[in-house]
């Protein structure tokens, strides 16, 4: 099964609360094998890069059985709102 970005970002949103995300297919023919994610949410708050990142891949765990390949940035509603003003 191929997961759509849709079903990606409504994932990440519902279980990681995330107040933004942002899900590109990175496949090179669209074909759901690998994604650029990027997350906001203030359960990222205090935790450091690594441990963000294992909160996304847990999140996304049986669709990493079948995704080659996920490009994450996972960012606090502050660092977002900080690079979105830059």
């Amino acid at each position: 099964m191929a997961f759509t970005v849709d079903y990606i970002r409504e994932k990440l949103m519902k279980e990681l609360e995330a107040v933004h995300v942002e899900v590109e297919d990175t496949s090179s023919n669209r074909c759901a094998a690998s994604f650029k994610v990027l997350v906001v949410s203030s359960q990222f708050e205090g935790k450091p890069l690594l441990q963000r990142h294992r909160m996304v891949n847990n999140c996304l765990a049986k669709e990493l059985e079948q995704i080659h390949a996920i490009e994450q940035k996972t960012l606090t509603p502050e660092q977002w709102d900080k690079q979105k003003s830059q």
